[in-house]
């Protein structure tokens, strides 16, 4: 699979193990991605595969929540980052 090199800057690219981490490269696509990578991991996964996993994204990003949201059509309550965000409030600012 071709993806943009810079949104896995935090891992060795050419060791990534397309199959066993999908959800982390969902993930990464998700948040940083360009639209030609959302359409090569949709082509490598298929549009089930990535609804299957990113519901279980922990640390997905709240664009990429809400589009995957509007795309799959699944309510944010069933996101795993959603209910954890809710669950881990940010300390108070003054």
């Amino acid at each position: 699979m071709k993806l943009t090199k810079a949104i896995f800057w935090d891992t060795d690219y050419d060791r990534i193990d397309w199959d066993k981490r999908a959800r982390y490269v969902i993930g990464k696509v998700l948040s940083y991605g360009t639209i030609e990578d959302w359409n090569a991991i949709k082509s490598y996964y298929g549009m089930e595969r990535i609804k299957q996993e990113v519901i279980h994204i922990r640390d997905l990003d709240p664009k990429a929540m809400h589009f995957a949201s509007t795309i799959f059509n699944i309510p944010l309550q069933e996101f795993k980052c959603y209910t954890w965000r809710q669950s881990t409030p940010a300390p108070w600012i003054y």
